[in-house]
């Protein structure tokens, strides 16, 4: 027996989805579209596009700068989605076990999730010249510099995040599987990755996929710690989308040929990542 209200709802569900359905068209379908023509135009306002082709893209291509971007958003990516990922699993399981003050350490390692990314950016920016300042160097003067900053920087902002994540996916763990290999003389580390880490599976597919986006679309903690010094070495590709974009005028169409190009590698990068995770969730 369906309830009055199931009845209503399935009577007047045009009438919900309507709303929520209109904004996302007008809100995100639209401007995307939009915004993909307007990668194949010339233009300083949207009204005043004129279409030339594929020559902003050859411009983007041809950008040494935006290919230097690109490599270095590639390296930061994959160092900080190991990083992140190996460090938060292992403080998740620590967490999980029973030891005071768990549920602090939780919070602890938490809160700088909670801190906006400029500012963020800003206090690492003064702890790490600080630092940096004992060998009369500073975050501006070698790309490296910048590049391990970032490192750290986002490292110690997402690995609370990932770390809730795993904990939930291992309090969710059967404890009868786990009995099992106790009993059958499991050691640690058999039972970590013949049992604990294939069941895991599902939670490392979140996660892997939070920390690749992440780490493409990088760009307030960028933009506060190094801004892309020296001379655009460690600007990523989201920084280096602004840039061209407000930075010379008769350039936005070049920027926004850039932003399309960002958008298929993220998302191709993405969906590689999510379908191989995905595939040992299935085989576990």
């Amino acid at each position: 027996m369906i309830s009055m209200a199931g009845k209503a709802i399935r009577r007047w569900w045009a009438l919900f989805v309507l709303p929520t359905f209109a904004a996302f068209i007008i809100g995100f379908v639209v401007p995307f579209i939009y915004g993909i023509y307007l990668s194949f135009c010339k233009f300083s306002t949207v009204t005043d596009a004129q279409f030339v082709g594929f020559r902003n893209y050859e411009k983007a291509l041809q950008d040494k700068t935006f290919l230097h971007s690109l490599l270095f958003s590639t390296l930061l990516t994959i160092v900080t989605t190991i990083v992140i990922n190996v460090v938060a699993f292992a403080i998740a399981y620590l967490l999980t076990k029973s030891i005071r003050g768990s549920n602090l350490f939780r919070s602890v390692f938490f809160m700088p999730n909670l801190i906006g990314g400029i500012i963020l950016g800003y206090i690492w920016m003064l702890l790490l010249n600080g630092v940096l300042a004992h060998w009369q160097r500073s975050l501006t003067y070698d790309q490296k510099y910048g590049f391990w900053g970032l490192v750290i920087l986002v490292c110690w902002q997402q690995i609370g995040y990932m770390m809730i994540i795993y904990i939930a996916g291992m309090q969710s763990l059967p404890t009868d599987v786990l009995e099992a290999a106790s009993v059958d003389g499991a050691s640690g580390t058999q039972t970590m990755f013949k049992i604990i880490i294939p069941l895991m599976m599902p939670s490392i597919t979140v996660c892997s996929f939070l920390t690749v986006t992440n780490g493409f679309k990088l760009f307030d903690q960028n933009l506060a710690l190094t801004n892309g010094a020296p001379s655009r070495m460690s600007e990523g590709l989201a920084l280096n989308i602004t840039n061209t974009f407000y930075a010379r005028t008769g350039f936005e169409g070049v920027g926004q040929a850039k932003a399309v190009l960002f958008f298929i590698l993220v998302a191709v990068v993405s969906l590689l990542q999510n379908k191989l995770t995905t595939s040992k969730e299935v085989a576990a």
